[in-house]
């Protein structure tokens, strides 16, 4: 009995002794390929962080999550862009569930290094860089230093959002930063003075190999297959983002130097259209303007409904002042402001307006769009005037086109009917009935004629002019 019990004893040992190392090789086997059978979803921005790079970045991450994707790659090469755009990005890869990795194609400048430092992990091509994310404005020129406290608090909370990691040190555990804070903000200071990097003159940009010994990279690649082995991903099936037709159309439709132009044809189409009422192409460019404007804009969910209701209130102010109440006062002015107000804050997304009021965000993310706008529809109207000057004035063929000009001359056989003809009184006999309308003949003359009080006057009947009103005889019956 005693021999039985012992067999059965080191026979249970040796099967969990199996089941142990059969677990371990299994464990072993994970931890090697823990995206064995891996579904990429590979996303290239490679160029500026425009409204229209949020709509692409949403549309792949849903696409993304749809496939059950195991993880993203953002294959970036990108000088930087629009700020608001950059943290809409940000903030949409650090809520993101799957991993996500930042292949930096060559460079992740400014807003581009801001969108990196969102990623999970971040792979450098050899030769590439990142930094450089000082905030300039349209001619690239540096803005004053309380526009860069924004920027300098999104790169220090997205680096401080990657958390802190155990290292050792003289046989202590010690917790540091994953990413560096003070790091992430010398890329946009200058006078952030990091230790064995920077003294504090200059603004931090990385290469390959810096960002590698600084935490900021976890290894180069020169391309998306050499990174997804190193990330220990071997067995995968690859789907890359290809934007449609109208991605693309919207993304050309919403470059800054069209958008000024579709106001320079909104602001321009108005005013011809009062100054020429009823000639309709005015009104036609107009409508199209706005509809290129907004219709983009609010596709990439930068426009609202208030904002185009608040657009269309204007021009109805305005239209009120004209033609209601003649002059220029409360109205008009108030309708410049609605027009104005409604085309800016299309352009700006409005759910960044909650940092305005804590000096987060800059001002000039709002001022900037109002600029624009006011600087584009001043142009538009000078344009419209000057071209109104130009082309509607003398005896231009487009004026002939869009405006009588013509003289009606009496050698042409245009004669206008005199007020009084003296044949008030005049008997007549009538060439056709009078029902009321039709003909008299009055010396020989036939004259357009008309029952006096809606009477009816038979052909052949003798009449009496009682009146003579706008060229018409109103007659009545001789009496015998």
């Amino acid at each position: 009995m005693h021999k039985l019990c012992t067999a059965i004893l080191f026979h249970l040992l040796l099967f969990a002794a199996a089941v142990s190392v059969r677990g371990a090789e299994i464990s072993a086997r994970e931890e090697a390929a823990p995206y064995a059978g891996a579904t990429v979803y590979l996303l290239p921005i490679r160029e500026d962080i425009m409204p229209a790079t949020v709509r692409q970045v949403t549309r792949c991450l849903e696409e993304a999550t749809a496939l059950n994707a195991s993880c993203v790659v953002i294959d970036m090469n990108t000088y930087g862009g629009v700020l608001d755009a950059a943290d809409s990005i940000r903030t949409m890869l650090l809520d993101y569930p799957a991993p996500t990795i930042a292949f930096i194609n060559n460079q992740a400048a400014s807003a581009g290094a801001l969108i990196a430092l969102a990623a999970d992990s971040i792979y450098m091509r050899p030769g590439a860089s990142i930094g450089a994310a000082t905030v300039v404005d349209g001619s690239g020129a540096v803005m004053p230093d309380k526009y860069q406290s924004f920027m300098r608090s999104m790169m220090r909370a997205t680096a401080e959002a990657h958390g802190r990691v155990p290292s050792a040190e003289r046989g202590d555990t010690v917790w540091r930063w994953r990413r560096d804070p003070q790091i992430a903000e010398a890329m946009v200071s200058p006078s952030t003075a990091v230790p064995d990097l920077t003294d504090g003159t200059q603004v931090v940009t990385l290469t390959a190999d810096e960002a590698i010994a600084w935490g900021f990279c976890e290894g180069k690649a020169s391309s998306v297959e050499e990174l997804l082995a190193l990330a220990g991903i071997d067995d995968y099936t690859l789907y890359e983002y290809a934007p449609s037709w109208l991605d693309r159309f919207i993304g050309f439709l919403t470059n800054p130097t069209l958008q000024a132009l579709f106001i320079i044809l909104i602001i321009g189409g108005i005013y011809f259209e009062l100054q020429t009422p009823g000639v309709g192409f005015p009104l036609v460019v107009a409508i199209l303007g706005a509809v290129l404007y907004f219709a983009p804009l609010y596709a990439e969910g930068l426009a609202a409904h208030w904002e185009l209701l608040l657009f269309l209130t204007g021009i109805v102010l305005i239209i009120l002042e004209i033609f209601v109440t003649p002059g220029f006062g409360v109205l008009g002015i108030l309708g410049i402001v609605a027009m104005i107000t409604g085309l800016a804050f299309a352009l700006i997304d409005t759910a960044l307006l909650r940092y305005v009021p804590t000096g987060e965000l800059p001002v000039s993310v709002v001022l900037g769009p109002f600029l624009i706008v006011i600087i584009s529809a001043g142009v538009g109207l000078l344009l419209s005037i000057w071209f109104g000057n130009r082309f509607l004035r003398g005896k231009s063929g487009l004026r002939r086109r869009v405006v009588l000009v013509s003289d009606m001359k009496p050698a042409d056989g245009y004669v206008s009917v005199a007020a009084d003809r003296g044949l008030t009184g005049r008997e007549g006999i009538t060439s056709t009935p009078l029902r009321p309308a039709g003909k008299v003949v009055i010396g020989g003359r036939h004259y357009e004629a008309a029952g006096d009080d809606a009477a009816f006057i038979g052909k052949g009947i003798a009449v009496i002019v009682t009146r003579d009103e706008n060229g018409i005889l109103y007659c009545r019956k001789k009496e015998v």
